[in-house]
């Protein structure tokens, strides 16, 4: 899905078929309930999602909020228009916000966010990419930056190609099982982070790249 000429009808089912399959797996509702539901109130509390692709993680943390009566503002960033085009075109969620732009852009622009977020974004990037993302994320958010990637198992990589066999017409399995073998183990992870970082459990076969300021 990562190349600029694949089928575009395939590309979307692709995104439309994330939201189910982060719901089961990648455990942002234990987050939500841990990480950020204790820093919201009746004042906005402002969450940047880098890499959102389709947009699913930062409609489902609102949904939330807006259920448990709470005010959180995200927004949603991806520098490829094919994913942010898609975000787009979703049913508006009060305090979403999507736009196409690198983390980068946001800096010059002086932006600042309670809570940084990204979800399987670490192990599409090279080592230098990674240290850019740490980087950015650190100056981006005011509380804390939390990642969540897939962690690499060979128990992981049996279980996916089986339970997404019924996915059709998409890159859900092609995309997560190049996905799992390119992830990293907690110990990897841990050597590639800098200092301030740490790897800390997450979902089954998931683990957080986390920075806190308190």
């Amino acid at each position: 899905m990562d190349k600029p000429d694949c089928d575009p009808r395939r590309l979307d089912n692709t995104y439309r078929q994330f939201g189910a399959v982060n719901r089961a797996v990648s455990g942002w509702r234990r987050l939500y309930l841990r990480e950020l539901r204790p820093l919201l109130s009746v004042a906005p509390t402002t969450i940047l999602d880098i890499g959102c692709g389709g947009g699913d993680i930062a409609v489902m943390l609102a949904r939330w909020a807006l259920r448990d009566g709470l005010v959180l503002d995200v927004t949603g960033i991806d520098p490829d228009p094919r994913a942010i085009g898609f975000a787009l075109r979703r049913p508006p969620v009060r305090g979403v916000q999507f736009r196409q732009a690198h983390s980068s852009a946001l800096i010059r622009e002086g932006a600042v966010f309670d809570v940084v977020i990204s979800n399987h974004v670490l192990h599409h990037l090279t080592p230098g990419e990674l240290g850019v993302l740490l980087d950015h994320s650190g100056k981006l958010a005011r509380n804390k930056a939390l990642h969540n990637d897939l962690r690499r198992s060979r128990l992981a990589f049996a279980l996916f190609g089986v339970a997404t066999l019924p996915l059709p017409a998409s890159f859900i399995r092609e995309d997560g099982l190049t996905s799992i073998r390119r992830s990293y183990t907690p110990a990897e992870l841990t050597a590639a982070a800098p200092a301030g970082w740490r790897v800390e459990a997450g979902a089954p076969f998931h683990q957080i790249l986390a920075l806190r300021r308190t």
